[in-house]
């Protein structure tokens, strides 16, 4: 089959469009000259990748939005069209009803001849056809073409850019599976591949393959080490690479040149490969227009989002974008799409656009029994779509990992402790943990340390038993000093196995703060949340140093977004009394008293909060209420004083008069 540049015989090319790169037509192999018409070429373009009937008034509205006589502007740009495209017998350029429409039958569409290859399946192209459609569309949709006043047709034009890209990526792909190992062709073809999908854990594989093939195993390590730093930047798992790259080396030449072909490697890249993770696939949200379910560029976008926010967090496998949207119009069920990817849990969804709100019904569900584990509808009004779709990504992300996190402990704790492994271990750990008493909290860092033995590489089961110690220092259910210790070294390891966790470097600023390294502490703190801005647990954190002795606002902020982030988070009690003490300093008594007595209302609300809520009450002085607490308080430990909480936080001095003050209306002294 002849590649792009080559020219066959004028009878047989006919008429040829070519949007993918810069904009060029042929006819008969010669390029035809164009007129210097941006708003002529975006009108080509959009009847071309949509060929149906579009009324003028549509087509006016997308193309001009403040225009003198748009209508007589559409007209020129048709005249101009058919004068490229119509032939002597053969209009193409079709007028009717007040419609436009481009019939381009007879024509070599390059937008048209991906779609269609990617449709009917890229498997039923032999190899010449699929290398000639690899070189023949390397390009984005009209490359170099920008309107910058239309902004609604920019939007569409991000959207099919997109939408190509993704289908050339796939083709790319294709040609580097089939492509023989250790050929010149096969080298080429891998770093072509890897050239456009740099996160693609199979490009990756099928390099090193090459690499590895050509016993340049050098050139191999220094490849890893660049990739590895590459997935952290952006947040993405890299133990599926390294589970190739160790099968590269344990298998023969030939069993590695058989494996790259195959479309999924599952034993290399499964998300059961190295330590077990509960793994998500997130499917591209589906629109409703006009009745109707489509797949639509703000559905693809919303879920792009949330796959790219949940490998952030890196508490799931999360399964990459391309192999997601690969199958997303296939028909699947949930358990066709569990056992074709591998994964434990699908997350599916729409949304509705009514003016200038967005609605958006999104659930995750077990792929094996198709048994839903979380729905909920989300509604958020903007007249800019994407940024509604920021917000209501905020609350999806942040509920799956709750709600799948849920589900894991509770299955954990159900299974014998001698069938455990290290990921149930530390599923058992968070569920004794989240008890917050003395006995609970033992057995939670034995179930961290029985993940860690497990999987010395696990970076979340290090944070775990950090919190254990943390605890044991702040509640004083051991010696202060050294449970600090042994927290901040349990923190140590958990950065050590992943710097690029939110978790560890939350453990390593809560560690710090009971050290007395405030601003360190906080530094770490904004550390976890750069790296996952929906880890709610990195805000509440922050909150809780700023309440007591940083920026009073800055802890209100952080503690609304904790709770917006997580609101049936187990530390849900910390958020309410870390606003509590901020509004302490600030001076607002009487709201401080409300929040002070919301977290006091929470089941597993420890002690401190109930010495929290009697002082904020007292400020206020709504004194019969606060002695309530403080009866509570004497129930669970006669001999508690507000030298109890003073000790265990570390106010600045104006809040501690304070909370002194507040003391002595109440009882709370000497």
């Amino acid at each position: 089959m002849e590649s792009q540049g080559s020219v066959a015989p004028p009878s047989k090319r006919g008429l040829e469009i070519r949007l993918l790169g810069p904009p060029l037509l042929l006819r008969d192999g010669v390029p035809m000259r164009l007129p210097p018409s941006r708003k002529m070429l975006a009108l080509l373009a959009y009847l071309a990748v949509d060929p149906h009937p579009v009324a003028r008034g549509r087509l006016c509205e997308l193309l001009w939005e403040i225009p003198n006589d748009p209508r007589g502007e559409l007209r020129w740009c048709l005249s101009k069209l058919r004068s490229l495209l119509d032939g002597a017998n053969r209009p193409r350029v079709l007028t009717a009803q007040d419609r436009v429409a481009l019939d381009l039958g007879d024509c070599d569409v390059d937008v048209t001849r991906l779609a269609g290859a990617t449709r009917a399946g890229l498997e039923t192209l032999v190899d010449s056809e699929l290398r000639a459609l690899a070189d023949s569309c390397s390009g984005d949709l009209l490359e170099g073409i920008e309107l910058g006043h239309s902004l609604e047709f920019e939007r569409w034009l991000a959207g099919r850019r997109s939408e190509f890209r993704s289908h050339f990526i796939d083709v790319i792909a294709e040609v580097g599976r089939r492509t023989p190992v250790g050929t010149p062709e096969g080298l080429s073809a891998a770093r072509r591949w890897l050239e456009f999908s740099p996160l693609d854990a199979q490009a990756h594989a099928r390099f090193l393959t090459e690499l590895y093939h050509r016993r340049m195993l050098d050139a191999c390590a220094k490849h890893l080490d660049g990739a590895a730093k590459t997935f952290a930047v952006a947040g993405v798992e890299f133990a599926p690479v390294r589970a190739a790259w160790a099968e590269i080396r344990g298998a023969s030449i030939r069993l590695a040149a058989a494996a790259v072909r195959e479309p999924l490697r599952e034993q290399a890249l499964s998300p059961q490969a190295g330590s077990r993770r509960a793994s998500i696939a997130v499917m591209p949200f589906w629109e409703r227009l006009a009745g109707a379910m489509v797949r639509s560029d703000l559905g693809n976008a919303l879920a792009h989002d949330i796959i790219s926010r949940l490998a952030r967090l890196r508490s799931l496998f999360v399964i990459a974008r391309g192999s997601v949207f690969a199958i997303a119009d296939d028909g699947l069920g949930l358990k066709e799409i569990g056992n074709r990817l591998g994964v434990d849990y699908v997350a599916t969804g729409f949304l509705e656009q009514h003016e200038t709100v967005i609605a958006v019904a999104a659930e995750v569900a077990e792929a094996a029994t198709a048994r839903l584990v979380w729905t909920e509808r989300f509604e958020a009004r903007s007249p800019e779509p994407l940024s509604v779709l920021d917000d209501i990504g905020d609350g999806i992300v942040s509920s799956i990992a709750a709600e799948i996190e849920n589900a894991e402990r509770n299955r954990a704790v159900l299974k014998h402790p001698g069938s455990l492994d290290a990921w149930e271990a530390y599923h058992c750990g968070l569920w004794h943990m989240y008890r917050f008493t003395i006995e609970e909290n033992a057995r939670a860092a034995e179930f961290f340390r029985m993940s860690i033995r497990l999987d010395p590489t696990f970076s979340r089961a290090h944070a775990g038993l950090s919190f254990t110690h943390w605890q044991n220092a702040f509640q004083r259910w051991g010696d202060r000093t050294g449970e600090a210790r042994q927290a901040l070294e349990a923190a140590g390891q958990s950065l050590l196995v992943d710097d690029h966790n939110p978790a560890a470097h939350w453990s390593m600023g809560r560690a710090l703060w009971l050290m007395g390294d405030l601003d360190e502490a906080v530094r770490e703190l904004e550390r976890s949340i750069h790296l996952s801005p929906n880890f709610a647990l990195g805000h509440y954190a922050l909150s809780f140093v700023h309440s007591q002795s940083g920026d009073p606002a800055a802890a209100i902020a952080s503690s609304d977004h904790s709770r917006l982030l997580s609101p049936c988070d187990p530390l849900l009690f910390g958020m309410l009394g870390t606003r509590a003490m901020a509004l302490i300093r600030l001076g607002a008594f009487e709201e401080a008293a409300e929040w002070g007595g919301k977290a006091a209302a929470r089941p597993n609300a420890h002690i401190h909060i109930l010495g929290i809520a009697a002082c904020c009450l007292a400020l206020a002085g709504r004194i019969d209420e606060a002695r309530n607490h403080v009866a509570r308080i004497r129930l669970q430990n006669p001999r508690y004083r507000i030298d109890d909480l003073l000790d265990t936080f570390r106010f600045d001095q104006d809040a501690v008069a304070r909370y002194r003050n507040a003391a002595a209306l109440i009882g709370l002294v000497g």
